[in-house]
């Protein structure tokens, strides 16, 4: 088995069964940042490159999958992903979002072990993934609403796509979080097991995956997805503008506290 290899804030390696695993490794929750998201970008484009790799498994260590955001006093405690620079103007050289189209503009197929949270932007790059495996312990939350903000990370397009435009509308509005039995009642999650086999039941799935014809499979993916990233990209222009002007209402204020004191907020449309 190839060596193991790390970039910012997570590890790939490569198997003898032609399954890449990228695992998250940042922290307990891996919050996600700029660091972390341009680091699994660069993965999967090398691993698109790599004719060894046939199928992505990607995972986590620690307790979420993806938490989204760090609320309670990271570095990004105060300005949740760095929302407050997202405006494209702003000249920061790895857009956020440009970073979530270059995940969905890679090739080989992603299979995704959801063992616990996905959160926000965590549940976007959950659904980066063609196909999820979870369990008891798997949460799912589009909670931008609850901080009075517009959904991001192509999520406008990605999650209708998955489960249906009624359980969209569902997730989007409220914000609430979805169990893991839930999450496989919609369609979010395509096989559901025991926790402790959340990552071997991946791991073979992808495996099965690797085993068909590498090229067939990737043009299946292409006919399947068509201008999936594009249509990504069109989406993550209409929730930044969105996010932009929603950031400097009371509201958002509010939700941010709101989630960091672990509380209900007290939203008054302003």
């Amino acid at each position: 088995m190839p060596e193991a290899t790390s970039k910012p804030k997570l590890k790939v390696a490569l198997d003898d069964d032609h399954v890449a695993t990228v695992e998250l490794t940042n922290g307990d929750y891996n919050f996600f940042d700029m660091e972390m998201l341009m680091g699994l970008a660069e993965a999967f484009e090398t691993l698109d490159d790599t004719a060894a790799c046939r199928a992505i498994l990607l995972c986590a260590s620690g307790k979420a999958f993806c938490a989204g955001a760090d609320f309670q006093g990271g570095k990004n405690g105060a300005n949740p992903a760095g929302l407050g620079n997202l405006d494209k103007g702003s000249g920061l050289s790895g857009h956020l979002y440009e970073q979530a189209v270059r995940l969905f503009a890679t090739k080989k197929p992603i299979v995704a072990a959801i063992h616990g949270a996905a959160i926000g932007g965590g549940l976007g790059l959950a659904l980066v993934a063609d196909l999820r495996v979870g369990c008891p312990q798997t949460r799912m939350a589009a909670n931008f609403t609850q901080l009075g903000i517009h959904p991001g990370f192509g999520l406008s397009f990605t999650l209708p796509r998955i489960v249906g435009q009624q359980s969209a509308y569902d997730m989007f509005y409220t914000g609430r979080r979805v169990t893991g039995e839930e999450a496989f009642a919609i369609g979010l999650l395509d096989q559901f097991v025991d926790q402790a086999e959340v990552r071997p039941v991946a791991q073979l799935k992808a495996a099965q995956i690797a085993g068909a014809a590498p090229q067939a499979v990737m043009s299946v993916r292409e006919t399947l997805r068509g201008n999936f990233a594009e249509a990504v990209r069109n989406a993550t222009d209409r929730e930044l503008s969105e996010q932009n002007w929603l950031l400097r209402t009371q509201d958002a204020a509010e939700g941010v506290r709101a989630v960091s004191e672990r509380r209900a907020g007290k939203f008054t449309g302003n």
